[in-house]
């Protein structure tokens, strides 16, 4: 079932470029991932079938594998389990399967958490252009999709409307604090090579990711730092097939790609100014997109999506 966006009766807390979500109570949310589609910081008309199942099973499973590291905030992505729990959603059962997480409630950092083991992306444009990363020096002679070693942690702005703007660490500390900055790099660190170290097993390299973080409060009134949001995701990660590899130019890539190609192409003949509105998607490009998200989730899960209701 496509969702191009959702209507539950549920109080709507905000709705992102690709999320709708909900309050549930004062301590939980609802997160809806719909099958919108963006890139260039653009919302296409057109909708991807199965997106929205694809980001959140694909986050579910990953928060699974990683619960030894880090501390995150879904409760369940079971629609059984979701239903059982909030009552106000049992007519919406079969819309949200596969899609909705019930979350635990926490206070969003306003820091994107990049973590880059491989020069690619906007970072591979400043260097080229710079020698620099968010400003800050890299060593001379990297190549486009270098692994880097450590990987490099670069903090970004969140912006809901446009453009993330890298940041330097120092900045990052300025906004949030030293101590909550160096937490949350941290656990950036961690989770990224556990999560490098899970897809190299199944032939994926995850070459740059970005994580968000939130402050929940426990029973004695202390402040813990969670996991939120989508995690490891085709839309939060860059994932290159290992076999095919090589440094010096820019890599396949499981994700938007043949989107992204299409409108590079619409760009170059002058029939977008990448700006709203796009251009329509031919049904091939949005059967590709599909496919590359699908293909994504089972080499990293092993298995087909499945999003059907028991009843």
């Amino acid at each position: 079932m496509l969702m191009e966006a959702s209507a539950l009766p549920l109080t709507p807390f905000r709705r992102g470029k690709v999320r709708d979500v909900y309050v549930v109570d004062d301590e939980r949310l609802l997160l809806v991932a719909t099958d919108r589609v963006s890139a260039f910081d653009v919302v296409m008309a057109e909708t991807i079938p199965q997106k929205g199942a694809v980001l959140t099973q694909i986050t579910a499973w990953w928060l699974k594998q990683l619960e030894s590291r880090v501390e995150h905030h879904m409760l369940s992505a079971d629609i059984s389990e979701i239903v059982r729990e909030v009552p106000r959603l049992r007519d919406h059962e079969r819309e949200l399967a596969g899609r909705a997480m019930l979350c635990r409630r926490a206070t969003v950092f306003p820091i994107e958490c990049v973590v880059r083991g491989y020069l690619s992306g906007s970072a591979w444009k400043e260097y080229r252009e710079k020698g620099t990363l968010a400003g800050e020096p890299l060593g001379k002679g990297l190549r486009e999709s270098d692994r880097l070693d450590p990987p490099l942690f670069s903090p970004a702005t969140k912006a809901d409307e446009g453009h993330d703007e890298n940041i330097t660490v120092e900045r990052m500390r300025s906004v949030i604090g030293g101590e909550r900055a160096g937490e949350l790099e941290r656990l950036s660190r961690e989770v990224y090579e556990e999560g490098r170290a899970i897809a190299a097993e199944r032939g994926i390299i995850i070459a740059d990711t970005k994580f968000e973080f939130g402050g929940v409060r426990s029973k004695t009134g202390d402040e813990k730092v969670i996991l939120v949001d989508e995690v490891l995701t085709p839309d939060s990660s860059r994932f290159w097939p290992a076999d095919v590899y090589e440094p010096g130019h820019g890599q396949p890539s499981f994700d938007k790609q043949p989107l992204r190609d299409y409108l590079d192409s619409e760009k170059r003949a002058g029939r977008w100014n990448g700006n709203y509105p796009p251009p329509r998607l031919p049904k091939e490009v949005i059967d590709a997109t599909r496919d590359r998200y699908l293909d994504i989730y089972r080499r990293l899960t092993g298995r087909s999506l499945n999003t059907d209701v028991s009843h």
